[in-house]
């Protein structure tokens, strides 16, 4: 037989831990550290987002309606598997930085937020490893001179997965570890560098084995890269 003095003891400690609770959700909530996480059955303007993009890129077919539903989730899974990313068809920080979503916080440069400081570093890694860093300069500055071209996606996720425009995102070069350069010449790109004078193209003449190409005008010459206009 449970006594009242138990049943206070027991009241007792159900306050605590629902107190304790409470606080744990405000703290986590006020101090704004949850990271974005889209999932089936999720809405919003993130949503909508992830929809545009892959979209864009082919990944999905149905109507942007931010709605999270089965297309959603399918199309979530097929850009995760082609990107190296754990494919459950969950937009989770790892696959909204490889579409180019921003999560709240700093770490930016020229506007722009960390998720995309790193994609474009990633980019940067991988198609300029072993060139001079103000070549990798160039390389991020001939993105974003991309970004702000009518030719091109206006936004920088949208230029990076463009079918065929770099060679990286064919051959698996993107999932390689990023040199701690790539993050610096990422930031002074964005932050207006533009050692390429204008390009928005460069190639290897060594590597390129597109006639159309070797046709561009060329701005200049750094490194192994030809950057064009």
């Amino acid at each position: 037989m449970i006594t009242a003095s138990k049943w206070k003891y027991v009241w007792r400690i159900f306050v605590i831990l629902l107190l304790n609770l409470l606080i744990i959700a405000v703290v986590t909530r006020a101090g704004g550290t949850a990271q974005t996480l889209s999932k089936y059955g999720s809405t919003g303007t993130e949503v909508k987002k992830i929809q545009t993009r892959l979209k864009q890129w082919g990944y999905y077919k149905g109507s942007v309606d931010g709605i999270y539903g089965t297309a959603t989730k399918n199309a979530v899974i097929y850009f995760q598997r082609k990107n190296g990313l754990t494919p459950d068809g969950v937009a989770g920080p790892a696959t909204l930085a490889k579409i180019g979503i921003s999560s709240s916080g700093g770490g930016g440069a020229g506007g722009y937020g960390a998720n995309d400081v790193g994609l474009l570093a990633r980019v940067i890694s991988a198609e300029a490893r072993g060139e001079p860093y103000v070549g990798q300069v160039a390389v991020g500055a001939v993105i974003l001179n991309r970004v702000e071209h009518p030719s091109f996606p206006n936004t920088l996720a949208g230029v990076i997965y463009q079918p065929g425009a770099f060679s990286c995102l064919n051959d698996g070069g993107i999932n390689a570890p990023i040199a701690d350069s790539a993050y610096r010449a990422a930031r002074d790109a964005m932050n207006g560098w533009d050692p390429s004078g204008g390009a928005i193209y460069y190639y290897n003449p060594a590597k390129a084995t597109s006639s159309w190409i070797w046709s561009r005008p060329v701005i200049t010459i750094i490194g192994d890269h030809r950057f064009c206009s």
